[in-house]
């Protein structure tokens, strides 16, 4: 390697950092063995006619030799003790044989996408090596904080404040009525000192104590006589530290039934911003959830994210997936996905501590790691149950959930978000009953869903008189195949097909002799009655 090649920095970066600054859109972490917080010195470019040599600390980002011809660049960079090696990959199939290989060097391999030029991914890594100093990071940070206020606010009907430990009000929810608001909070707002006697009512009652001590919602009275209304409490904790408390105070309707388990998930959200805060790491957030979409995708292992968070990948997990329909539904519902995304973290925060939550369009995914190994999907159901429930009746959204199956590790949940899909996917073509299904409640909908899917993307394997009869009736402004179809879909009734198409029942027997009579069809043979009801089943165009 040509020493003009490296490039020595003065600066050094980690590699959970450099990984924020490049984003999913250049690189993917495949194997990380020494962690994520690694220190990275300096970038150097390998040059593929050259044997591979690095300095310690340095990236390698490894030129011209793809998928299995960088293994000499890995063990090298492994012997000189490099922090991590980038490479271009000829297909998925090497992934699993090159990440050991990284993991016995103890070095971190880096994927490159395909379509990414090398120049690109060396000026980004050189750029965030010279910028190694934070600057800017707290607006998103405050925007989220104010957004989970608001939710908040909408799961328990009051209006919420978010303070520090130093009880510095850090964001809270909007009112539109200023009567709702009491002499404290507004005081609060405005970065005033509560009224001394509430504060040591306060003190006395060991409210501060509770907090200080305990993760449980506390509730305090309202005291007219100091202007306070009711208001309940609750710490945002790291551990044993207590980094800040959510107040919600009552307005002038009652609290809602469920304001306690909202607030203890809106504070275990909470920890995740302010724990951020005290690193100095904005982008901690947006990059668990690049490592989360990653692993439910299937193109990066579990090892990166369990690295990030601590979390046991040995232990049982399970994805959770809900679809709120088209955007139109949103845009009518005057929502954004922000706050969807709220509402389901605070609720499956509230239900299980490890929870993380994202969204690949238009779906939004809960991943359970760490899951006790006698958890059930009756259990899952319940949980999926309460955030359909809390979306439609806070949100007015007809949500939708699945339950993946329970997998026995972390590296195994993009079978339980397949499953998942597959369960969403069938529940949006078919009458369910249930707003949230694991697959034993619907596996007949999800093959028949599936079939439908063969067929739609195979015209060859279609019968081309249903074709030509959907055809007719799409010239001709007629009813043939809705009326063939709500037939079978009766088992052969007249009388409920013609009750359910609203037309005498010698209509109907009209019609369908005329679809046998167009098409050529047999309706008194079975084959042929399966396949009309699973090719009349596509939808229009397909």
């Amino acid at each position: 390697m040509d020493p003009a090649e490296v490039t020595p920095l003065p600066a050094s970066i980690s590699l959970r950092e450099l990984l924020m600054a490049l984003g999913d859109s250049l690189v993917e972490v495949q194997a990380a063995p020494a962690g994520l917080d690694v220190e990275i010195l300096g970038v150097a470019l390998l040059d593929p006619e050259e044997p591979p040599t690095t300095q310690p600390g340095e990236l390698a980002l490894v030129i011209g030799a793809r998928g299995r011809a960088a293994y000499p660049a890995l063990r090298a960079a492994g012997r000189d003790g490099a922090a991590g090696v980038v490479v271009k990959l000829d297909g998925p199939g090497q992934t699993a044989a090159l990440s050991e290989t990284a993991t016995e060097a103890g070095v971190a391999l880096l994927s490159l996408r395909s379509e990414a030029r090398w120049e690109q991914v060396h000026a980004l890594a050189r750029a965030a090596l010279d910028d190694a100093q934070p600057g800017h990071r707290g607006e998103a940070e405050e925007s989220d904080l104010f957004s989970l206020a608001q939710t908040t606010a909408i799961l328990t009907s009051g209006i919420v404040s978010i303070e520090d430990a130093a009880n510095r009000v850090l964001a809270y929810s909007r009112s539109t009525d200023s009567d709702e608001i009491d002499d404290l909070r507004r005081r609060s707002i405005l970065g005033w000192q509560g009224p001394e006697a509430y504060l040591a009512k306060l003190r006395a009652w060991g409210v501060f104590q509770h907090l200080h001590s305990s993760d449980e919602v506390i509730s305090i009275d309202s005291h007219p006589e100091l202007g306070i209304r009711r208001r309940l409490a609750v710490a945002i904790r790291s551990g044993d530290r207590q980094l800040g408390t959510i107040w919600v105070q009552e307005g002038s309707t009652a609290l809602s039934e469920r304001s306690g388990q909202a607030l203890l998930g809106a504070a275990r959200v909470a920890a995740l911003h302010l724990v951020r805060r005290r690193r100095e790491l904005s982008e901690d957030l947006t990059f668990t959830r690049t490592l989360l979409a990653g692993l439910l995708e299937g193109n990066t292992g579990p090892q990166p994210l369990a690295t990030h968070l601590g979390f046991d990948a040995t232990r049982p997990a399970a994805v959770l997936g809900f679809s709120y329909g088209t955007a139109e539904v949103v845009a009518a519902a005057e929502l954004t996905h922000a706050e969807v995304t709220n509402l389901v973290s605070v609720h499956i925060a509230a239900r299980h501590r490890s929870a993380l939550v994202t969204q690949v369009d238009p779906r939004i995914y809960v991943l359970l790691p760490q899951l006790p190994r006698s958890i059930d999907i009756d259990t899952l159901r319940g949980w999926g149950q309460e955030i359909t429930d809390a979306v439609r009746r806070h949100l007015g959204l007809p949500l939708r959930g699945s339950v993946g199956c329970v997998v026995p590790t972390l590296g195994d949940v993009t079978e339980s978000r397949r499953e998942a899909d597959r369960i969403l996917d069938a529940m949006l073509g078919a009458d369910v009953p249930t707003a949230v299904a694991a697959l034993p409640d619907i596996q007949s909908e999800v093959l028949v869903s599936e079939v439908l899917t063969l067929l739609s993307g195979h015209p060859e394997i279609r019968d081309p008189r249903l074709t030509a009869l959907v055809d007719h009736d799409s010239r001709h402004q007629g009813s043939l195949a809705e009326t063939l179809l709500t037939y079978l879909n009766s088992f052969g009734d007249v009388r409920a097909a013609a009750a359910q198409l609203h037309v005498h029942p010698n209509t109907l027997r009209y019609r369908l002799r005329r679809a046998e009579e167009l098409t050529g069809l047999d309706l008194s043979r079975p084959d042929q009655r399966l396949l009309a009801m699973l090719q009349l089943r596509l939808p229009p165009g397909t």
